[in-house]
């Protein structure tokens, strides 16, 4: 694996201006004016730290977030003719490439021509629906301006107050010349939950492939979520929350963890259930031997509780799966993928073109940085005409998690859930993905999201993610967005979005940089909100954010006045030293008592996670006074368990206490206001080992790679569910303490 620095070279190319002041011979850059420059283009200056104490970015970081925002500034005269530029681009164009506005508002849309010339401005609705709606001009003056020896005026329109939500159109037109913009109508509140505030509900959170079943290929799969759905519907359950299903690299060896994908739009065949795909059963004898041989070869690994094996699956999964692409479908099946295909348009082409050229080219390959080889390009086309059978292959197999994933949803709406599956949305993908070669045109060349430092990553946080471009993704009408959230919803009843915090801004972190020595970038969060519930609230979707960690105080605010859920851990609630009382919650939240991160409660009540973290050197401090911590911690909110009545003296630490102490958990998560009650399915079986342990590599933990066990790290599997009286009792306490 190539560093991080060489990373981003190798696929974005490395826009590190030649020097920096005196460094490169230049006059020293004026700090003032490189800070103007930085807060014109959302580039902050400073941010406060997990200290408390306010941070200076440093003039080489904003000049290279500057240079991959696309403004050269390491000289003061660079920065001068940026700064004249950015007041004069706007001018440049007659409509801005997309304007987005809640329901119900007015619009003021700025329309540029020829100082003295008139203009006109139409909405096309979407789809062509209804006649064009003519936008008024309103009675206001701005001085004309000179663009580029142009005397050039700005009319300013209204759009209309009444149009449906949706994605329409901006037609402009002046003396001859036309433009278009995209005209983004977005609900001012999401209102998919409201109808929980009457009625909260609980559901279920896991890793879909550490759950598996008898029928498994040593994977959790699309047909397992759908009867662990059944399963927990059956129990009162409302949702499954599930980790992010997105497609990783297209042939083994994949990349365990799905935070670090190869697309966010398209899923990950890994999770196909084989013998679900109707062709099966047409398969000739001989093929279907072979089917049934590489079946038998995984489904063996079903018994190993201590580690998954993606790639062994994956391997054999995609022999079968070949098999069956080869296989004659009815003139209805070929309909089907056809529509399929049709409606996921150029971006499914795309990522079909990338994974057939990336099953031969490693991810370090000349190829995908050769801007001569861009999408696009003529190279690129003459492979997309040289591979196009494996294009077809992959294709297909998006259209089979497609089917399959309807089925599970269907399968949680049948057992009575009112959500049904729910879907995490990673922060964003690899930098070696199939997004970052697809989607380069939208995002930053030369960064890598991350975190500042904080008292558990002192030297900061470097996720190697290449972050949306801002202003390019206007250009692109933000279509790259919705797309993503629209495939993501088309079979859901929900998403988490992973650090929502990043739709208001991310720490870009420079190529060749430490991760502390970066700059939080802002985003448009009025648009990139609306965008994500005017898609959540056209597939009936509830939104979760995932709001935990560093942020602005009046962000968790702006989320619910928009209808978007926030996330409450029950361990990082606290009100000063103590935990938070159960009714001082949010309403507007998912409350769950731990995430991924953290150790399932079995092993975080016994302290598991500091005997792993010592045993990994992860520890700042001894032990022992970890462990103190640690306790004390557990005492109060034992203390607060006791005052509720929640669980009896001494009850804690006393033998099988266990159980009934996880119960008395859940139990206080029912007495809060949220809308929205989380079960990890790993504290309903007694699991205790953590999915992922932060800070270390796979040769020091398995992250993303355990299986769900029992308290004894033995498999469990979901035929072993139904009549386990830990799962039964677990979900039966929630359920009676939401509806009591």
């Amino acid at each position: 694996m190539k560093a991080p620095d060489q990373q981003h070279a190798q696929i974005f190319g490395t826009p590190v201006p030649p020097g920096y002041g005196d460094a490169a011979g230049h006059e020293p850059v004026d700090r003032h004016l490189l800070q103007r420059l930085a807060d014109v283009h959302g580039v902050g200056t400073s941010f406060h730290g997990w200290d408390g104490l306010p941070h200076s970015v440093a003039p080489e970081t904003l000049t290279k977030v500057l240079a991959a925002l696309g403004v050269p500034a390491h000289t003061n005269q660079l920065i001068e003719t940026a700064l004249a530029e950015a007041e004069v681009a706007p001018w440049r164009r007659m409509l801005p490439p997309a304007v987005v506005v809640q329901q119900g508002q007015t619009a003021l849309v700025p329309v540029h021509v020829r100082d003295g010339s008139t203009a006109r401005l139409t909405v096309v609705l979407e789809a062509g629906t209804g006649e064009p709606v003519e936008a008024v001009q309103q009675d206001v003056w701005v001085p004309p301006q000179e663009v580029d020896g142009v005397a050039t005026g700005r009319a300013t329109f209204a759009v209309p107050e009444g149009l449906p939500l949706g994605w329409h159109t901006l037609q402009a037109e002046s003396d001859g010349v036309t433009a278009e913009g995209a005209l983004v109508v977005v609900p001012a509140r999401l209102t998919t939950a409201d109808s929980l505030v009457e009625r909260r509900g609980w559901g279920l959170a896991t890793q879909l492939y550490s759950v598996r079943s008898k029928r498994s290929w040593g994977i959790g799969d699309f047909a397992d979520l759908a009867d662990l759905a059944t399963l927990s519907g059956a129990r009162g359950a409302d949702y499954v929350l599930v980790n992010p299903l997105h497609a990783a690299e297209p042939v083994p060896p994949v990349q365990p963890s799905p935070y670090s994908p190869s697309t966010r739009r398209f899923f990950s065949p890994l999770y196909i259930r084989v013998e679900a795909i109707p062709e099966i059963a047409y398969l000739k004898l001989r093929k279907r031997a072979a089917v049934d041989s590489l079946q038998e070869q995984v489904q063996v690994l079903n018994k190993d509780g201590e580690r998954l094996d993606r790639n062994a699956v994956y391997a054999a999964k995609l022999q079968a799966l070949e098999l069956l692409y080869h296989a004659r479908r009815s003139p209805a099946r070929q309909a089907a993928f056809d529509e399929f295909c049709r409606i996921s348009g150029s971006g499914l082409d795309d990522f079909a073109l990338w994974s057939a050229i990336r099953e031969d080219l490693a991810p370090d390959h000349p190829l995908w940085a050769d801007p001569d080889c861009a999408l696009g390009s003529p190279e690129a086309e003459s492979l997309r005409r040289k591979l196009a059978d494996r294009i077809g292959f992959h294709r297909w197999l998006q259209w089979i998690c497609d089917e399959q994933l309807e089925n599970a949803q269907q399968a949680a709406r049948r057992a009575g859930m009112r959500l049904g599956v729910v879907h995490d949305l990673a922060v964003g993908v690899d930098l070696s993905s199939a997004d970052a070669w697809t989607l380069r045109g939208v995002l930053a060349p030369g960064i890598s999201v991350g975190a500042p430092p904080d008292m558990y990553n002192q030297l900061g946080q470097d996720w190697n993610q290449p972050p949306w471009h801002p202003a390019r993704l206007a250009e692109a009408g933000y279509a790259p967005f919705r797309n993503m959230l629209s495939t993501v919803l088309r079979h859901a009843g929900g998403i988490r979005v992973d650090h929502v915090l990043g739709l208001f801004r991310l720490w870009w972190v420079p190529a060749g940089n430490s991760p502390r020595d970066g700059a939080y970038v802002t985003y448009d969060h009025e648009a990139l909100i609306g965008i994500l519930a005017l898609e959540a609230q056209r597939a009936g979707a509830v939104v979760i954010g995932e709001d935990l960690g560093t942020f602005e105080p009046w962000v968790r605010d702006y989320l619910a006045a928009r209808g978007i859920l926030g996330t409450s851990i029950l361990w990082f609630e606290n009100d000063g030293d103590s935990p938070l009382p159960p009714e001082l919650y949010r309403t507007q939240a998912l409350a769950s008592v731990n995430t991924h991160d953290l150790p399932p409660t079995a092993g975080y009540l016994a302290g598991d996670h500091v005997a792993l973290r010592s045993r990994l050197g992860l520890l700042a401090r001894p032990e022992a006074e970890e462990r103190a911590e640690h306790t004390a911690t557990l005492e109060k909110m034992m203390g607060l368990l006791r005052e509720r009545g929640l669980l009896p003296e001494g009850g804690y630490g006393s033998t099988g206490s266990e159980e009934r102490t996880i119960e008395a958990l859940h139990r206080l998560l029912a007495q809060t206001p949220s809308v929205l009650l989380g079960v990890a399915l790993v504290d309903a079986v007694g699991e205790r080992r953590v999915q992922n342990q932060p800070g270390t590599t796979e040769a020091l933990y398995p992250n993303w790679q355990v299986p769900l066990g029992d308290p004894d790290g033995r498999a469990m599997l979901i035929d072993d569910l139904p009549n386990n009286a830990r799962f039964n009792s677990l979900l039966a306490a929630v359920s009676e303490a939401l509806r009591g």
